[in-house]
């Protein structure tokens, strides 16, 4: 075959276009007759363009040694007698585009050898996969070109996953390269363009699969794709040094706004940085069949393309338009950037599916705004929040967090919210529905003994354990109290397991290691194939999470139909401005990924510490937090939506009463936060989603065992979780946008009528909660609604 080859990286170079010369290479070694023109310098993201008003100019570039940048460029052709497979012949280099490049090698060039028969644009230095990659590839932006002028095309693209271009990978992965072009070219389907093909960089890639995949339809999440920069810096950037540093970015997003807002224009100048997150993330969401999916893992796609932009069906005839205003006087403006994909899509999903385009405009920033007093709803990470903005704009601006509510959050706060309320209400479900909690503030291990002074019930506990062996003791369960996931959680029954736990702590702690506490505490996750699975207490950082809570350990219900493995209950539950509290009835179990085991029953491993002998507990049968999981050996899911539960043990009225339970304490549990202006200030003008947790004594008994703010829905489950967070969140934004019960929708826009046919105006509180699924449990005005 006389295949013509281009791309959008330009010549060989290790740093910029590492693929190209070993694969035409070995298109030369199959027999094939090989034609090269390419760009003179990168052209990625440059997709089908042409540069209309310029002249183009080629130059002459002759190939030097392999992976080596020693290829030289001439003004002039040279003058040999060239090879027939076109192995000694100069390679074309123009000033332009892709396309440009495939239109001049098809009619231009290359003339005295005969008829193209095929035309490979790449391999391209990265993958082409999905719909936000392939829109701007030069790459198959070269191959479009060609398929329009009635040449059949193939883009190639080399998903790399490491920098270290191993040279037998990329012989490796050009040798199936040229396995797969000659059978697509043997076998060409005839209702296909194009071909676009991703081969990912692994070993053994020649005995991997190829998958006929589709593209990935996805957008950006994450706003621009552009940084500001000042505008003197940045002049006359290398273009394969800028695309190195894009690619080495890999998912940084970098295009964060100022603060400082001011009227007018502002010079400044702008440079291409997209969030490749947004891609991976979206993949890793998908389901498969894709060419991202394909490639995540390890498989060769194949995507068959047509050269053209798919017509929406059902649109046709005379487009008859309105002479009504286009501008709705009741339109909000909405930013939405949650700070996980799988969260954000869900919430774009379900924003798109309650409200019409005329309630709402989108806008990709704060800035965007017409002015600060515009209607305004953003949803965010708490980090993003305008919180300035809120407070200045408390009747137009409505955000989904409070400020401050660490009296629920944080655990030793939430400790003394409920002993507070407790003094006052001496007879309130919260004495029976939360565990004893003693909350201690201690630096180094060598101070616990003075900190536990006053844990009267403690030391208690510790006397009434003597001489008992460790099925029969009292057990207490150690939380540090700033720490989510899970991290650092143990069980221990006497004082001398408690200093053990902190000793180790200390011990597993190196010396000179300083940095950021929040990464270390996250660095605290063990790895599920690590020595550490069973200890995950692994890399606590005593002196930096400082403060604890000790709660009594819960004797778990157990069901024999799910392995008698323990579990806990996760109740989404929303609070709307000061104050309603609604509890969104479908629950969750998560489970435990080993069957229980009474804690003191068995004694996993011993480890040494210090010359002290101290036990270390295996963990996973008392821990329910699915971040810590490894893949479970059961075959029972570790989430279930709790009424799909099927156990003589939890029968429907049982069922009845733990969610009758947890509904009062939850009103309760508010109502003492309330109490606490300091550490708990609903505002008017914010809402907030909580995840509440709570176990299930073998009585039927609940108990309240935390609060988390921006709970991780996906941890909850990604599957069997998502129709319930999808469900979720259509509550949260009906109840808060649209009103329920005796309030209308924050911004009265759509109360009263309905949107896209489905919502809207008031409704008694049975309605709330068959339309979306709301129990209101609390309605108390802190006057200043």
């Amino acid at each position: 075959m006389h295949i013509l080859v281009t791309n959008d990286d330009g010549p060989p170079s290790t740093q910029s276009s590492p693929y190209i010369h070993a694969f035409v290479q070995t298109l030369q070694a199959a027999g094939h007759a090989v034609s090269v023109i390419l760009p003179h310098q990168q052209r990625s993201w440059i997709g089908k363009a042409h540069f209309a008003a310029q002249v183009v100019k080629p130059t002459y570039f002759r190939p030097g040694r392999l992976h080596q940048d020693d290829g030289t460029t001439h003004a002039k052709p040279l003058q040999t007698e060239a090879s027939s497979d076109g192995a000694d012949e100069d390679w074309v280099l123009v000033d332009s585009t892709p396309a440009t490049a495939a239109q001049l090698g098809l009619f231009h060039f290359f003339q005295d050898r005969g008829p193209v028969d095929l035309v490979v644009s790449g391999p391209n230095y990265g993958r082409n996969t999905t719909s936000l990659f392939s829109l701007s590839s030069g790459t198959i932006g070269g191959a479009l070109e060609a398929a329009v002028c009635r040449k059949r095309a193939i883009a190639l693209s080399y998903a790399f996953f490491s920098r270290n271009h191993d040279p037998d990978i990329i012989a490796a992965a050009s040798r199936m390269s040229v396995k797969l072009i000659e059978h697509l070219m043997n076998d060409w389907d005839d209702g296909v363009d194009l071909y676009s093909v991703n081969v990912p960089l692994i070993e053994g890639i020649e005995g991997k699969k190829v998958m006929y995949t589709y593209a990935l339809q996805n957008y950006w999440a994450s706003g621009s794709s552009f940084t500001e920069i000042e505008a003197d810096d940045g002049e006359d950037e290398d273009p394969e040094a800028k695309e190195m540093v894009i690619r080495e970015q890999q998912g940084t997003h970098q295009g964060e706004e100022s603060s400082a807002k001011k009227r007018g224009h502002q010079h400044r100048h702008f440079t291409w940085a997209p969030n490749f997150s947004d891609v991976y993330q979206s993949v890793e969401t998908s389901e498969p069949g894709n060419d991202g999916w394909a490639v995540k893992e390890g498989l060769v796609s194949v995507t068959p393309l047509k050269a053209n932009f798919m017509h929406v069906p059902g649109l046709k005839g005379e487009l008859k338009l309105s002479f009504k205003s286009n501008m709705n006087p009741r339109k909000f403006y909405a930013f939405i950037d949650y700070e996980d994909f799988y969260t954000h899509t869900i919430i774009s999903d379900v924003f798109s599916s309650l409200f019409s385009s005329n309630d709402y405009c989108m806008i990709p920033t704060v800035a965007n705004l017409p002015s600060p007093a515009s209607p305004f709803l953003h949803i965010s990470s708490y980090e993003s929040i305008p919180f300035q903005q809120l407070q200045s704009h408390p009747r137009t601006a409505l955000a989904n967090s409070y400020v401050i509510r660490k009296a629920l959050i944080r655990k030793h706060y939430l400790a003394h919210t409920v002993r507070s309320y407790l003094v006052k209400n001496p007879d309130s479900e919260l004495r029976d529905h939360v565990p004893v909690t003693v909350d201690f503030e201690v630096d180094y291990a060598e101070f616990l003994d003075e900190a536990l002074v006053e844990a009267y019930e403690l030391n208690e506990s510790f006397m009434r354990n003597e001489g008992k062996d460790g099925s029969n003791r009292e057990w207490w369960i150690l939380k540090p109290s700033m720490s989510d996931g899970g991290i650092g959680i143990q069980l221990f029954s006497t004082a001398q397991e408690l200093r053990d736990i902190f000793t180790k702590w200390e011990a597993d702690q190196p010396e000179s290691e300083v940095g950021d506490d929040h990464e270390k505490v996250q660095s605290a996750i063990p790895d599920a194939e690590s020595s550490d699975a069973q200890n995950l207490d692994s890399g606590i950082i005593t002196s930096q999470l400082r403060y604890f809570v000790a709660q009594t350990y819960i004797p778990p219900l157990l069901l024999p139909e799910y392995q008698d493995r323990k579990f806990h209950i996760r109740t989404y539950v929303l609070s709307v401005g000061a104050i309603r509290v609604y509890v969104y009835k479908p629950m969750l179990a998560l489970l435990a990924e080993m069957p229980y085991r009474t804690p003191g029953t068995v004694v996993d491993s011993l480890s040494s510490n210090g010359g002290t002998k101290a036990a270390t507990m295996d963990m996973r049968p008392h821990l329910t937090n699915t971040c810590l999981q490894a893949t479970s050996a059961s075959t029972t899911p570790t989430v279930l939506p709790l009424y799909s539960l099927t156990s003589s043990l939890l029968p429907p009225p049982l069922l009845s009463s733990i969610t009758t339970q947890i509904y009062t304490t939850t009103s309760t549990l508010f109502r003492a936060a309330v109490a606490q202006p300091t550490n708990f200030q609903p505002l008017p003008n914010a809402f907030e989603v909580f995840g509440v947790d709570w176990l299930v004594d073998p009585e039927g008994k609940v108990h309240l065992l935390e609060v988390n703010a921006f709970p991780d829905f996906k941890q909850s489950g990604p599957e069997e979780g998502r129709g319930v967070v999808g469900g979720l969140w259509r509550g949260v934004l009906g109840v808060v946008l649209m009103g329920a019960g005796k309030s209308e929708g924050f911004f009265g826009v759509l109360h009263g009528e309905s949107t896209k046919g489905k919502c809207g105006g008031k409704e008694a509180k049975g309605d709330v909660e068959r339309k979306w699924g709301m129990k209101e449990v609390l309605d108390l005005d802190m006057g200043r609604r």
